[in-house]
């Protein structure tokens, strides 16, 4: 009865569009603020508690697991959300494909955990991957009706449903590396966050899901699906391929020390894209047919992110080798070249990821699959030869050059599909470009006088933040940038004046 009476309160359904979208990123926002505090402050503790072997062999099996759970997407979800007419008839058949699918994927996980062990040379991966199947069960058996919480932008509730599984994970995670100081607290972490997800999913929404496989609704949906089960494969060979060849090639402490390099300099693409994506795709579903509208909300979006997106990566650069040794320990500083090239390929991808819900919500997820084979094609040319010869620092060279190269062909698609003109696409992006790149070489300066310890840190931090600042208000004021009037409309809508 809280849960239901907390959501209430924000409960309204005079809202227009642009309300929701504003309130509903904003809680979007506060959801992703919240867990990477949580998940900051956990990747430390156990950092230091736990080596980068044991980071490697949980990032072995995950890899395992993720392989099998792309390529058999059936992008249901986005397909759910994309639909104009009500789509209630069609929950029950997704509910039970997806049950299928995760007996499926559970069984497959326990048998071919010795091959995937013998495969990395790690026999220690075998018994993590057979138990890290119950993460699939659980995520096949939750409410299919959280489906609402993104299409009709109820965000507030979203955040309640995944905030308990970040608790869950963050409390048991730290719990179990105290006491067992072993990558099994990686591993009970993940099990108890989606655990409590699929308890809390049935808690926060009242649907109950039935088992009803109605094969010609479940094909309907997949039309649609097919499309993102081609964007998803290849994202995935994409994102994880270079994580295979690593592991492969260099061995679990190195994976250990690529992944924590990736996941630290990709904050951009993967924190602030991840928001407003997740807004943007329902929002733009909505204006699909009007195409000066979608064309202006673009540009804001484009903006908002390279506003937020390129400070955040610069600082990510120039401090990178600070926050490893302050935070991580020395043992992890072989990763800071890595993390310094990563960053600008998560900087890219924050960029192209801007393009991807307007695909989708126009009914062209097709362009999506096109260019990610563009950017697969890179890669998979590029990352034997790099990676035996620069070893985590050549497969972060040639993720930034698949990145960047696909980067082009989405760019241009975007700005045909919505009639947008080229000079206000790259004017959505050069003020904040210039911004970071005068604010990032005056911290570079700054580093040889102030000294590396916590404390400069922090300053040095906030420090380019408030140049940034202070360089995008002037830009606003004598070049009529329009952040600040994008600013105030947002917090407007957000107040609801």
């Amino acid at each position: 009865m809280k849960i239901k009476k907390l959501i209430g309160n924000f409960n309204d359904s005079g809202k227009n569009l642009s309300q929701r979208v504003v309130r509903g990123g904003f809680w979007v926002f506060l959801l992703r603020i919240t867990q990477q505090l949580f998940n900051f402050v956990r990747l430390v503790i156990l950092a230091r508690i736990l080596s980068p072997n044991d980071f490697g062999l949980m990032g072995i099996a995950l890899l395992t697991m993720a392989t099998l759970d792309t390529f058999s997407q059936t992008g249901f979800q986005q397909a759910l959300i994309q639909k104009k007419e009500d789509i209630k008839p069609y929950l029950d058949s997704a509910w039970s494909v997806l049950i299928l699918r995760g007996f499926i994927l559970f069984t497959i996980l326990f048998f071919i955990a010795p091959y995937v062990a013998s495969f990395f040379n790690v026999p220690e991966a075998k018994p993590i991957i057979q138990v890290i199947g119950f993460a699939v069960l659980f995520q096949a058996f939750t409410n299919i009706g959280v489906v609402y919480f993104q299409k009709e932008l109820e965000f507030n509730k979203q955040f309640i449903y995944q905030i308990s599984g970040t608790l869950a994970d963050f409390i048991v995670a730290i719990s179990a590396a105290l006491i067992l100081k072993s990558v099994w607290a990686l591993v009970f972490g993940l099990l108890a966050g989606n655990f409590v997800r699929f308890v809390v999913s049935y808690l926060i929404h009242s649907y109950r899901p039935h088992l009803i496989f109605d094969l010609r609704k479940a094909k309907e949906l997949f039309r649609f699906g097919k499309w993102v089960l081609g964007s998803s494969i290849l994202v995935f060979l994409l994102t994880q391929g270079d994580d295979i060849f690593v592991g492969k090639l260099l061995g679990a402490t190195a994976l250990g020390f690529y992944q924590m390099a990736y996941r630290i300099s990709n904050i951009p693409a993967t924190e602030i894209t991840h928001v407003i994506s997740q807004v943007t795709f329902p929002a733009y579903s909505k204006l699909q047919d009007n195409i000066p509208k979608l064309r202006e909300a673009y540009l804001k979006v484009l903006q908002i992110t390279a506003f937020l997106s390129f400070p955040i990566a610069g600082l990510i650069f120039v401090l990178a080798p600070d926050f490893t040794k302050i935070f991580l320990g020395e043992k992890w500083m072989l990763m800071v070249p890595a993390m310094q090239v990563l960053v600008f390929a998560g900087l890219v991808r924050s960029i192209a990821a801007t393009t991807g819900p307007i695909f989708h919500a126009v009914g062209k997820p097709k362009i999506d699959t096109q260019w990610q084979i563009v950017r697969l094609s890179v890669l998979a040319a590029l990352i034997y030869p790099f990676t035996i010869k620069w070893g985590i620092l050549g497969a972060s060279i040639v993720v930034f050059l698949s990145i960047f190269v696909s980067n082009i062909g989405f760019c241009f698609k975007v700005i045909k599909i919505t009639k947008c003109e080229m000079k206000d696409f790259v004017n959505a992006m050069l003020p904040s470009f210039l911004g970071s790149a005068i604010s990032i070489s005056v911290v570079s300066g700054l580093k040889n006088i102030i000294n590396s310890e916590i404390w400069g840190f922090i300053i040095l931090s906030c420090m380019e933040i408030l140049i940034y600042l202070i360089i995008i208000y002037l830009l606003d004021k004598f070049f009529n940038y329009g952040m600040q009037a994008l600013i105030k409309e947002s917090i407007h809508l957000l107040r609801g004046t």
